[in-house]
């Protein structure tokens, strides 16, 4: 057995025994790495950063006085800051830029002794399902369907992280979730990735797309795993104003197995038309799962979730554009070369039509357009009411005794590279439909693989749960992860 294919608990436990090293645990992920250039996951290795603090992970190993997270190599998502190494969001407007500071999450991270093996490919700013706006090319799924060799989507934006560990080139990744960008592509790739609730994890040093709604939280092999890197992850930040001053449980403590006497919810309203049947019998035998492990079992009505995505599709772009707005070919990252006569105008519009790609630059127009006087009121304002209705949906269950929400995770399995190309962008933004409610509500909500359908591809359930209840998340969680019995992986290809 390969030991880059070791889940984070099975690591730390063989790192504690001194049965293996961090140095071997690393050197093994970066061999797997180097021979997964198809995949297109890590777009920036670091290999001497990884092996300079896997042996000092191993003389702190050999101390005593290790964290859960020490000796672990993980890889980082491009839109964490990382002292010197590049931190490009996947964008050419930011070809160059190495920061001079490290992200709360990453240094926290790095505190607690994880090893950081490279940077991983992303959708372009975080604006994507399907990691095929990135200046570095697609992020490949290493899953395939049956025999056929199409190429597909590890979902996005998050989609290296999700490809880097499904295909066992780390043990755990970092990613970021603004309408779903951690639990679908963990759902596409058989793994697990959950989105803490908003102002769990620090957001300072993470390049910003829209503020109210951005998450960081860690994707991983299994449930357990994203208790110990969760827990490595969060807490309060002075540096972040929207950071929660709240304790962070020993998440991993939580996971008891025992969910009797737990009431999870079955949301109607996501009961989609034409939602695939294999879809629907996943979100049914999750349910019996639930159901045979000691919970209670009743519907509940969400009756705003289908105003979520136009409403999400309203402020998150808005917020892009007030956030992109610093990227002027001023201060750092890429400059246009101007032509004589140019001036500062001309220096701005040749910057950003060279820099962003096609679905930054549409949605940046959609914000501007949202904001623009005139149509403030029609969209933007109306749109935050609508959010604060989505809010008070989920409150009312939660007062009515609801523990945590079961759903599909998204509306299909991985789809083909450049098979939505051609399609109305509206047709993508569909992937984000049973995600975005939680991000719009800030809740914490956790994908689940739970099966294969018949193409041989994960499909995941997510459960959505109470304001800072992620140590009870996970740990429903763990008991569905333990009755759907997931243990699939992808056949080696590349």
């Amino acid at each position: 057995m390969s030991l880059n294919t070791l889940t984070i608990a099975e690591a730390r436990d063989r790192l504690r025994a001194r049965e293996v090293t961090s140095v071997e645990l690393t050197q093994a992920c970066l061999t797997a790495i180097d021979g997964a250039g198809a995949l297109n996951a890590f777009v920036h290795k670091t290999p001497e950063i990884a092996l300079e603090r896997a042996a000092a992970a191993d003389a702190r190993i050999a101390r005593g006085d290790a964290p859960a997270m020490c000796g672990i190599p993980v890889g980082i998502k491009d839109l964490f800051c990382t002292e010197g190494v590049p931190s490009q969001a996947a964008s050419n407007i930011l070809k160059g830029f190495k920061p001079e500071y490290e992200s709360t999450v990453s240094a926290q991270l790095r505190d607690a002794g994880a090893v950081m093996l490279g940077k991983l490919n992303m959708d372009e700013f975080a604006m994507g399902s399907s990691n095929e706006s990135s200046c570095y090319g697609n992020a490949v799924n290493p899953w395939r369907r049956g025999n056929d060799d199409t190429p597909l989507t590890p979902g996005g934006s998050s989609g290296g992280s999700a490809a880097a560990v499904a295909a066992d080139l780390c043990l755990g990744a970092t990613g970021t979730d603004t309408g779903g960008s951690i639990r679908q592509p963990a759902a596409f790739t058989g793994t697990v990735g959950i989105k803490p609730t908003y102002g769990r994890c620090s957001r300072w040093g993470i390049v910003a797309f829209a503020s109210s709604l951005d998450q960081a939280g860690p994707m991983t092999k299994t449930v357990r795993d994203a208790a110990i890197m969760l827990g490595a992850m969060a807490g309060h930040d002075a540096r972040d104003s929207t950071s929660a001053d709240i304790p962070v449980p020993d998440f991993e403590a939580a996971l008891t197995g025992d969910i009797r006497g737990k009431t999870i919810g079955i949301p109607s309203e996501y009961r989609m038309d034409g939602m695939p049947a294999e879809i629907e019998k996943l979100w049914t035998d999750g349910t019996a799962m639930l159901k045979d492990a000691g919970a209670t079992i009743v519907d509940i009505s969400l009756p705003h979730t289908k105003y979520a995505l136009p409403a999400y599709y309203v402020i998150a772009p808005a917020e892009a554009s007030s956030n992109l707005a610093r990227y002027d070919g001023v201060r750092y990252g890429h400059r246009a070369k101007l032509g004589p006569g140019d001036g500062i105008t001309e220096m701005y519009e040749k910057t950003r039509a060279e820099g962003f790609g096609p679905e930054v630059q549409r949605r940046v127009m959609v914000g501007t357009y949202v904001l623009s006087a005139g149509f403030y009121d029609a969209y933007y304002n109306r749109a935050r009411r609508v959010r604060a209705l989505i809010k008070r949906d989920f409150d009312l269950a939660f007062a009515a005794g609801v523990d945590a929400i079961l759903t599909p995770a998204t509306p299909s399995s991985a789809f083909g590279l450049g098979e939505m190309a051609d399609a109305d962008p509206v047709a993508m933004y569909l992937n984000d439909v049973f995600t975005v409610t939680v991000n719009l509500a800030g809740l914490p909500g956790i994908a689940v693989p739970t099966g294969l359908d018949s193409k041989g591809l994960p499909l995941g359930l997510q459960l959505i749960g109470r304001p800072w209840g992620e140590a009870d998340l996970l740990n429903t969680a763990q008991v569905l992860e333990n009755a759907a019995g997931f243990v699939s992986k992808p056949q080696k290809w590349w």
